[in-house]
């Protein structure tokens, strides 16, 4: 083979991992559970890619990794308990149209507090410690504790119960396999999400200016655009969307604790190693690749499973040391 076809086969291949697992599992465990399994997965994946997108942006735009990201999962998923419980009315009801309703109007209150809560946090911690990674590191984890100190005096420190709507506590058959009504409506959600996400930073000429700024943060500040700005929209964003994934991720569990945020740290981080620090694609088929192997690992093994993701990080690394998709690379 030539030399180009070698780099073609190279840039290529890590698009190619996501379906060959999702093909080797088919013959191990049956139709059935592969469906069901396989949409747990990415329902999963989508989740955890909300929260890590976030991060991801804030890495590689502005070179900060916040350790307190947690927090914005926390926040999140309080607030959607806040919100829904006037909302009663809409979530008890078998109604399909009311209870989407509700869960829209969570999301975006998630997304709004989280939102408002990481414009504050910018410019009273993180723009005191740019480009100094190590006071970047204890200032975060100290914010952390401090803002889930604040959840708990709020909201109390006992667990919050987050019961479905009552139209999707049920399933659905598709042939024998079984698949949670949520999960469905989790995973359309997760999807638009992320083509909204991705249509705005190719399509948009602000999105333009943060991918340019993630390559080339001189040459953006050169042809005139405000860079403190952007920085500022970014992290707002970021931070939007762990909420969005802590309102998610809580109603997926049905329960809500201080630590909501923290059960997801290691994956989220994991994620990030995988797809490459900074990437958005590579994180979005990082997450992906993270849910299917917590399902297929934990059917399959269930005693491999807790650490079914680490070997996948060290698997990954050794083929690809930079992760999937380096930032330098796009």
């Amino acid at each position: 083979m030539s030399e180009d076809g070698l780099d073609q086969l190279r840039r290529w291949a890590p698009y190619a991992l996501t379906p060959l697992i999702v093909l080797a599992a088919l013959p191990a465990m049956g139709v059935g559970p592969w469906v069901t399994l396989t949409v747990a997965g990415l329902t999963m994946g989508i989740m955890l890619f909300l929260v890590a997108s976030g991060l991801t942006l804030i890495f590689g735009l502005m070179d900060v990794l916040n350790f307190a990201h947690a927090a914005f999962v926390t926040v999140g998923a309080y607030v959607t308990v806040s919100v829904l419980r006037p909302l009663a009315g809409w979530t008890t009801e078998f109604s399909l149209t009311l209870n989407l309703l509700a869960l829209f109007v969570a999301l975006v209150s998630a997304a709004a507090a989280s939102g408002a809560l990481g414009f504050v946090f910018e410019r009273v911690i993180i723009r005191q410690v740019y480009g100094a990674p190590l006071r970047q590191i204890l200032i975060t984890i100290g914010a952390l504790t401090v803002i889930e100190q604040l959840v708990i005096v709020l909201w109390g420190p006992q667990a919050l119960v987050l019961p479905k709507p009552a139209s999707l506590r049920g399933s659905v058959f598709l042939g024998s396999s079984s698949i949670e009504t949520y999960r469905l409506v989790a995973l359309a959600v997760g999807l638009a999400v992320a083509v909204a996400m991705h249509f705005f930073l190719t399509r948009t000429r602000l999105g333009l200016v943060v991918r340019a700024g993630v390559e080339d943060r001189e040459m953006v500040q050169a042809l005139g655009y405000r860079i403190r700005r952007v920085f500022v929209g970014v992290f707002m964003a970021g931070t939007a969307l762990a909420g969005m994934g802590g309102m998610m991720w809580g109603q997926y569990q049905e329960l809500v604790t201080s630590q909501i945020g923290d059960s997801m740290t290691i994956l989220v981080f994991i994620i990030l190693i995988i797809g490459g620090l900074g990437s958005v694609g590579g994180c979005f088929i990082g997450a992906i690749l993270v849910g299917l192997t917590s399902n297929y690992v934990g059917f399959l093994a269930p005693k491999l499973a807790l650490g079914s993701n680490i070997l996948l990080m060290a698997l990954i690394l050794l083929w690809q040391p930079r992760g999937l998709f380096p930032i330098a690379e796009h």
